[in-house]
């Protein structure tokens, strides 16, 4: 959605208005008292509702990013607990012999 140029400093705001859990924009990342009182901020204070609304944004990303390493972290400890090599070193011995071993 594209804004009208009838103000100076244009809002965050990117057409998805709806909050989440803890009430801020899912679009915008604004708080309520942030998109309510939008029109009667000075300019200082919007900037400064911009620059939060980038910082949660950031916040948010890193979330996900660790979330997802998380997630990947467990997913390959399940399929190397499914291995066991213990077992396999345990019943060759440990002295391992390459008398039979050439190269071609």
């Amino acid at each position: 959605m594209e804004q009208l140029e009838f103000f100076e400093i244009q809002s965050p705001c990117i057409g998805i208005c709806q909050t989440d859990a803890r009430g801020y924009c899912k679009g915008c990342l604004r708080n309520r008292d942030e998109r309510f009182n939008w029109l009667i901020f000075s300019d200082a204070k919007k900037y400064d509702v911009i620059r939060l609304c980038k910082q949660r944004k950031r916040r948010r990303q890193l979330a996900i990013i660790k979330s997802r390493k998380a997630q990947l972290q467990q997913e390959i400890a399940e399929v190397n607990s499914s291995f066991d090599f213990e077992a396999a070193t345990s019943s060759q011995g440990t002295d391992l012999s390459l008398d039979d071993f050439t190269l071609e």
